[in-house]
């Protein structure tokens, strides 16, 4: 069973970043050939967001019974739908197109 913090709510709040959380979902336009030269720049970027803090989470998501992803999914933390735009547009694998 975890330990309870003896800090308080706002005490644990203001630890946090105080962003809001951004969910981007992305889909692939260019064929597999071409995604995957981009894959090792486009999961070095995320490793590099993740430990700024600035992403909380990512990966493909498939449907049952397929290989193939149905579209990318990337939860970021950013002030405002600009700033969001922003981070998701500077990945390698977007920007590539």
């Amino acid at each position: 069973m975890p330990e309870k913090s003896e800090l308080s709510v706002e005490e644990l709040h203001a630890r946090m970043l105080k962003k809001p959380l951004w969910v981007v979902m992305t889909r692939a336009v260019a064929p597999p050939e071409e995604m995957k030269r981009h894959l090792k720049a486009h999961l070095d970027h995320q490793i590099r967001l993740e430990k700024a803090g600035i992403m909380y989470g990512a990966g493909p998501a498939t449907r049952p019974g397929e290989t193939a992803a149905a579209f990318g999914l990337i939860i970021i933390r950013a002030i405002d739908e600009a700033e969001a735009r922003g981070i998701a547009d500077a990945d390698p694998m977007h920007a590539s197109g």
